[in-house]
C-alpha cells in the first residue's frame, strides 16, 4: 500500500511535472516571439492551451461602458474581434479592478449576457490588466463550457499571462503616446513659422521645415544633400558675414540673430534672414532657425534710397540754375521746343547737343517736367567733373568691401532715379568701361553695382547731353559705336545765343531782374546802347556766359537804368566766333578756348578766371585743355 503510493505519488509528481513544462512553454511560445496584434493572438492561443479552457481573449476599454477584443481565440482559430456593453456580463466585475472567477453557474448567474448563454458557458476567469501606476488597460479572461475549479497551478500560470498582457498593453500605449507627441511636434515643426533646418558643419542640409523650404524656395526633394552655402551671393559683404557665422560655429559657439542675404534656389531673388545657430552637443551638425526679413530689409533700402533721394533734391534746390524758365521767342528756340513738347511725352532716350553754355541741362528739366515720370526724381550726373575711377560707383552704387575705402553699400544715381529720369551731363568725358555698363542699361534696363554678384532692375529713362561731336569721336575710337546709336535715338541740337540774337533782349530783362531782385537793387531799364553791345556781341560762352556779365553788371551799377562798358566784354581779337563749316567742332573749341586763356593771361580760376568767362567748372576746363592739348605757349597748326 506503501509502495502504490509512492508510486502513485510518483506518478503524481511526474506527471505534474510534465503539465509544469508544457505551461511554460505555452507561456514562452505565447509572448516571448512577438509584438502587438500578432502577440495578442498568440498569447490567447497559448493562453487557452495552457490553462486547458476553449475559449480566451484579451480586451480593452472602447468608451466607459464598452469593451472591445484585441484578439479573441475561439474554441480552435482566431476570430474577428467583438465589442459589446459591460452592463450584466462577469467582465463588468474584472473591469472594476477585481480578479474575478466563476468555476460554474456562468449561464444562470449571468443570464443577460446571451453570447455566453448561447455558448453554455460554464466557467469564467478573468483578470484586470493594470500599468504600473495601477491605471486599468484592459483585462484578459479564460471561460469554457465546463467547471473551471481553483487550481493554484492554472491560476499562476493565468497570471503570468495576464502580467505579460499587461506590459505589451502598456508599451503599446506608450508607443502610441510617443507617436502621437512625434506627431505634434513634427506638425510643429513643419508648421511653425519660423523655418528650422539641421545641417552639417559644411551646412549640408540634414533636414528642414515647410517654412525654410518655402523661405529658401526648395523643393522637399531637394533638401537631401542642398548645400546652404550655394544660397550666398558672391558679393565681399554677403561671403564674409556667412564665413564669419559658420567660423563662429566651429569653435563651439552660437550665433545670435546674424542678417545674411541669400538668393533663393528656384528663380534666384535676393532675400534676407535673421539667422541664429547652435552646435550640437557632438559638434558634428548644427541646429539652425531663422525669419524672413526681406520686407524689413527693402523698407530699409527703400527708406534710405529716398533719403539720398531726398539729400539729393535738397542739394538741387540749393544750387543755382541756369533759368527757371525757357526764356526766348525766336524760330530757333521754338523750333526746339517744339521737339522738346513732342519727345516728353515718350520714354525714348534723348541726346540733346549744342555748345557750352546753351542749356542743355534746362532743356533735360523740361523734358521731364512734361513727361509722365514728372512726380519721380531727375537726377542728373556730370560725367566730366568725376575722377574715372569713382564714375562707375557714381552711377551704379557699390557694395561694402567692394574695394578699399568702400566701408558701407552706396546707392548709385541709375537707382536713385528708377522710375524717373537721368541726365548724363558731358557724356562724351565717360571712360570706355562705364561706356560698356552704360549700353547694358539702355539694352537690357539692369545693371550691377561695383562688387556686386546680382543684377538689379531699373525703369530709367536718359537723357544724355554733350558739347562735343560725338560721332567723330566715334571715328576717332574714342566712344561706342554702339553707344551712341543707342543714345542718338532722339537728337536735339540746342542752337548758339548767336544764332537766336531775337531772344537776347527777352533773356537781358528776365536775368538782370532775377539778379537785382536776389541782391535787392532796384535797376528798372537797360540803356538802349548797352543793348545794342549785348544784341551784336558774338557771346562764346552762350547764355552762361551772358548769365556771368549781367550778374556782374547788376553787382557793379548804382543807377536805375542798367550799362555796360564795352571794355567789360571780352571780345576776340579776331572778331565775333562766326560758325565755321569747314573747322571741326573740336578746333573751333581749341581755338576759343585758347583766345579766353590768352585774355585772362591763363588765370583759370577766381573772378578773373577762364573757367568763369566759359561758363564752365576749373576741373573741367582743365580737362578740356588737357584734351584739347592746350598749354601755355602751343600753337595751333591744324
Amino acid at each position: 500500500m506503501s509502495d502504490e503510493r509512492r508510486s502513485g505519488e510518483g506518478e503524481g509528481i511526474v506527471t505534474l511535472a510534465d503539465d509544469d513544462v508544457a505551461a511554460l512553454r505555452a507561456i514562452l511560445d505565447g509572448t516571448a516571439r512577438t509584438t502587438g496584434r500578432e502577440f495578442f493572438q498568440s498569447l490567447v492561443r497559448h493562453l487557452a492551451q495552457a490553462v486547458g479552457v476553449r475559449y480566451a481573449f484579451i480586451a480593452e476599454f472602447a468608451g466607459a461602458t464598452r469593451v472591445r477584443t484585441l484578439a479573441y481565440w475561439f474554441r480552435d482559430r482566431i476570430i474577428d474581434n467583438v465589442e459589446w456593453d459591460l452592463a450584466g456580463t462577469p467582465c463588468e466585475d474584472v473591469v472594476r479592478g477585481r480578479l474575478c472567477h466563476h468555476p460554474t453557474d456562468v449561464k444562470v448567474r449571468f443570464p443577460g449576457d446571451r453570447p455566453l448563454v448561447d455558448l453554455g458557458i460554464e466557467s469564467y476567469l478573468g483578470v484586470p490588466l493594470c500599468d504600473v501606476l495601477e491605471n486599468h488597460l484592459g483585462h484578459l479572461a479564460v471561460f469554457d463550457d465546463r467547471p473551471m475549479p481553483a487550481e493554484p497551478r492554472r491560476l499562476y500560470t493565468f497570471q503570468i499571462f495576464a502580467a505579460r498582457a499587461a506590459a505589451e498593453l502598456e508599451r503599446l500605449a506608450f508607443e502610441k503616446r510617443l507617436s502621437e507627441s512625434e506627431k505634434r511636434f513634427r506638425d510643429l515643426y513643419d508648421e511653425a513659422p519660423i523655418a528650422y533646418v539641421k545641417e552639417d558643419l559644411e551646412s549640408r542640409f540634414i533636414s528642414a521645415n515647410r517654412a525654410a523650404l518655402r523661405i529658401l524656395g526648395i523643393k522637399p526633394e531637394e533638401v537631401a544633400g542642398m548645400v546652404g552655402m550655394s544660397l550666398v551671393p558672391d558679393t565681399p559683404d554677403a561671403q564674409k558675414r556667412v564665413k564669419d557665422a559658420f567660423a563662429s560655429i566651429g569653435r563651439g559657439t552660437d550665433t545670435n540673430g546674424v542678417v545674411l542675404e541669400l538668393r533663393r534656389k528656384d528663380n534666384g531673388k535676393p532675400i534676407w534672414i535673421q539667422w541664429w545657430s547652435r552646435p550640437e552637443p557632438d559638434g558634428k551638425y548644427t541646429r539652425t532657425m531663422f525669419v524672413d526679413i526681406t520686407e524689413r530689409v527693402l523698407a530699409e533700402q527703400e527708406k534710405a534710397r529716398l533719403t539720398a533721394q531726398n539729400l539729393y533734391l535738397q542739394e538741387e534746390i540749393k544750387s543755382a540754375h541756369n533759368f527757371e524758365e525757357i526764356v526766348g521767342q525766336s524760330a530757333a528756340l521754338t523750333r526746339v521746343l517744339s521737339d522738346v513738347s513732342r519727345v516728353a511725352a515718350t520714354d525714348a532716350t534723348v541726346l540733346i547737343v549744342g555748345e557750352t553754355g546753351t542749356g542743355k541741362e534746362l532743356i533735360a528739366r523740361a523734358i521731364h517736367s512734361a513727361s509722365r515720370r514728372k512726380d519721380k526724381p531727375l537726377i542728373k550726373i556730370n560725367c566730366a567733373a568725376l575722377p574715372a575711377g569713382l564714375i562707375e560707383s557714381e552711377l551704379f552704387g557699390h557694395e561694402k568691401g567692394a574695394f578699399s575705402g568702400a566701408i558701407a553699400r552706396r546707392t548709385g544715381r541709375f537707382e536713385l532715379a528708377d522710375g524717373g529720369t537721368i541726365f548724363l551731363d558731358e557724356i562724351g568725358e565717360l571712360p570706355p568701361d562705364a561706356q560698356a555698363k552704360l549700353l547694358r542699361v539702355l539694352q537690357e534696363r539692369e545693371f550691377d553695382r561695383v562688387g556686386g554678384g546680382s543684377p538689379i532692375k531699373v525703369d530709367v529713362r536718359v537723357i544724355a547731353a554733350t558739347n562735343r561731336d560725338l560721332l567723330q569721336s566715334v571715328r576717332d575710337k574714342d566712344f561706342r559705336a554702339d553707344l551712341f546709336y543707342r543714345l542718338n535715338v532722339f537728337p536735339l541740337r540746342l542752337p548758339p545765343l548767336r544764332e537766336r540774337a531775337d531772344d537776347i533782349p527777352l533773356l537781358v530783362h528776365f536775368l538782370v531782374g532775377r539778379f537785382a531782385g536776389r541782391i535787392g537793387k532796384r535797376i528798372e531799364s537797360v540803356s538802349r546802347e548797352t543793348m545794342k553791345l549785348l544784341v551784336a556781341y558774338p557771346w562764346p560762352g552762350n547764355v552762361r556766359e551772358l548769365e556771368n556779365v549781367l550778374e556782374r553788371a547788376v553787382i557793379l551799377s548804382s543807377e536805375p537804368m542798367l550799362e555796360i562798358d564795352p571794355e567789360v566784354l571780352p571780345v576776340p581779337p579776331d572778331g565775333p566766333a562766326a560758325p565755321c563749316e569747314n573747322h571741326r567742332l573740336e578746333d573751333v573749341q581749341r581755338s576759343h578756348i585758347r583766345d579766353v586763356l590768352d585774355q585772362t593771361n591763363w588765370v583759370i580760376e577766381g573772378a578773373r578766371g577762364a573757367a568763369l568767362v566759359l561758363g564752365l567748372h576749373p576741373n573741367t576746363l582743365r580737362s578740356r585743355m588737357k584734351k584739347l592739348g592746350l598749354v601755355r605757349g602751343s600753337h595751333d597748326n591744324s
